[in-house]
């Protein structure tokens, strides 16, 4: 299926900020969405383990096993929209020919990782590298840590993503959502037979976006849009420069590897990445709970919950939190009504969904919720699907 041209697609537009749409679209705050069912439930996601003793390039094969369709179909689309925005085929050409030969300047072990994904898959090792690329520029989200009255903390996040990547008019949704929902899997980390970390992850993708090391930390991570993104690493990479890491990497070594929530904020904040991001970490003890607003080079800002200043919750989406959203992209303000009219006394995983659930924090670019417990261990993610009316974004 053709991905609808810019003029037909500024016109479907049109129609979403009439004087009946406009944006962004809200709605009442949610309730009783939990357990999820009907139109915005999509379906569960899948168990496997991850091997952290395998051999890295072995460590995907069931996973890629069970989910090559559906990847290759991703692929194809992605390949498609390239072609929308670069119809000499040029692009196709570097990523099949050139960014294989750039998957050794990658760090140990995700150099093999997608290697053995490209092996088991059967496509080219150049577009498992641009999969991964992808995510480091093409990510919007909605984050939160909350803390309830008797100090348990709560995380949870809608991942958001594709924005103008291909409408398709027939289901009134985003092309690349439409695919990235099969692909959706949760991972169970495992050293010696034990968990060390968990994850939900887009089959193919070896970095981290949402993850959780169970009694210690929570972490997701939103993009954070600046004149300074992602690209401008990437292409830094491609030319040569070797001494910054890729954000999904960052947050993947930080899961595996940090032992408390000090740890991982101080490695958040102060290492150098490929892209700016925001970096929405959670730990296991009151007052821990914050968002790291990063540039590429350095920490802008570390906001913290303070019980003594009534801030019983952060709520992060892709705009400083200083700063006001973009009016026609202003997921935090319905997001923050939400959980303030919850109240800190009633706050759960089950009033958590709702506030997520609640469009435009639920819109056709979300493609999973995920609810964390960090003192239970528990990870639990929902496809989901925001049915019309619903803002595009």
């Amino acid at each position: 299926m053709k991905s609808l041209g810019w003029c037909s697609l500024l016109a479907t537009f049109t129609v979403f900020t009439s004087a009946q749409f406009v944006p962004p679209y809200t709605e009442n705050c949610r309730r009783g969405m939990y357990p999820p069912a009907g139109p915005t439930f999509e379906g569960n996601v899948p168990w496997y383990k991850i091997n952290l003793d395998s051999a890295p390039r072995q460590r995907w094969n069931q996973v890629i096993n069970d989910k090559k369709v559906e990847l290759t179909n991703l692929i194809k689309v992605i390949k498609e929209l390239a072609l929308d925005f670069f119809p000499s085929g040029k692009l196709i050409d570097l990523v099949d020919k050139d960014l294989a030969l750039l998957v050794d300047t990658l760090p140990f072990p995700f150099n093999e990782e997608l290697k053995g994904i490209a092996d088991v898959s059967g496509l080219p090792l150049g577009e498992i590298v641009f999969f991964n690329i992808f995510y480091e520029v093409f990510t919007v989200c909605t984050s939160l840590v909350a803390e309830d009255e008797a100090g348990k903390l709560y995380h949870a996040r809608n991942l958001d993503f594709g924005l103008f990547l291909g409408w398709d008019t027939k289901n009134s949704s985003w092309r690349v959502p439409e695919y990235l929902r099969p692909l959706t899997v949760n991972l169970d980390f495992q050293r010696n037979n034990r968990t060390v970390f968990k994850s939900t992850n887009f089959a193919g993708y070896v970095g981290m976006l949402t993850g959780m090391k169970p009694g210690t930390f929570t972490l997701t991570m939103n993009e954070r849009f600046s004149l300074e993104g992602g690209y401008i690493g990437i292409i830094e990479w491609i030319l040569g420069r070797r001494d910054e890491i890729w954000m999904s990497f960052l947050t993947r070594s930080v899961l595996e590897n940090a032992t408390s929530y000090a740890q991982a904020k101080d490695q958040l904040a102060n290492t150098e990445m490929l892209a700016p991001a925001y970096f929405i970490l959670g730990g296991n003890q009151t007052g821990e709970g914050c968002v790291i607003t990063r540039s590429r080079m350095a920490c802008l800002d570390i906001w913290e919950l303070d019980l003594k200043r009534g801030r019983w919750y952060v709520l992060e989406t892709n705009y400083d939190h200083w700063q006001v959203p973009l009016f026609l992209d202003n997921r935090r303000t319905p997001a923050m009504k939400c959980m303030n009219q919850t109240t800190q006394a009633k706050i759960s995983v089950e009033t958590i969904y709702d506030v997520l659930s609640t469009k435009p924090v639920l819109n056709k670019l979300t493609t999973y919720t995920t609810l964390m417990d960090v003192s239970a261990g528990t990870l639990e993610t929902f496809l989901r699907n925001c049915p019309d009316p619903c803002m595009p974004w």
